[in-house]
């Protein structure tokens, strides 16, 4: 292959992209936010949320020892991952406190990426992690969810205009930002009406006998200050 093109290709996807008019980054956020807040909307939107709750599960369990057996995504936006290893230890918990923080400080890191004005590289990250998950998944409608995210990722990346690229990179870390501050609150109110007996959350007090609303305020406070820090950076303030 020709040095010259893997030259153009690395400074492409590696390089500092120019910062975005401010009123994109504002009218990107408001785009996040319409297919956050109505019911409607958030029930599709939210699948792209489950992927990254999943992924963060999986992710853990790998870099704590664990084995990755598989994850699965279904379409009322739910999702499963398991995996193999000591039912009890900092693996495990790890992996069981992973889910509804990971959107968040994902959405974190693709600010700061923002910020630092690496556009391209995070849609390039963004499409390889997506990879990456597809070979851990086992059912019909998690390949067919997954495949569409990540053929969007590199869509938006390859083909489109810089400016592009930016709306959709912002329109992306906005959501991850706003709607992995939603999840949390949803679980609060199905424990308080006694649905989620065996949320993450529970799992959490049964093994490290920390009360699970422990948990649970643990994981508003990661989500709620990753939204506040990666908006200061979005919006340079």
């Amino acid at each position: 292959m020709d040095t010259g093109h893997i030259t153009d290709v690395w400074d492409r996807v590696f390089g500092i992209q120019p910062d975005p008019p401010p009123w994109l980054v504002v009218v990107t956020a408001v785009v996040a936010l319409a297919v956050i807040t109505p019911y409607r909307a958030w029930r599709l939107s939210r699948n792209a949320i489950t992927i990254a709750h999943e992924g963060g599960h999986g992710l853990v369990a790998l870099l704590s020892g664990r084995r990755l057996s598989g994850i699965r995504l279904h379409s009322d936006t739910s999702g499963l991952t398991v995996s193999r290893g000591k039912p009890t230890g900092l693996g495990m918990i790890l992996t069981a406190a992973a889910g509804y923080v990971t959107p968040s400080l994902l959405g974190l890191l693709g600010a700061w990426l923002l910020a630092s004005g690496h556009i391209t590289a995070l849609l390039w990250g963004a499409t390889a992690l997506l990879a990456a998950m597809l070979l851990m998944i086992r059912n019909a409608y998690g390949v067919l969810t997954v495949v569409l995210a990540g053929a969007a990722f590199f869509l938006v990346s390859w083909l489109t205009a810089p400016e592009v690229q930016a709306a959709f990179a912002y329109a992306v870390v906005w959501f991850l930002l706003l709607g992995g501050v939603r999840p949390p609150f949803e679980l609060q109110g199905k424990r308080r009406r006694g649905r989620a007996g065996d949320s993450d959350p529970d799992q959490l007090a049964r093994l490290t006998r920390v009360p699970a609303a422990v948990w649970l305020g643990l994981f508003h406070v990661v989500t709620l200050c990753s939204l506040a820090g990666g908006g200061r950076w979005l919006l340079d303030v």
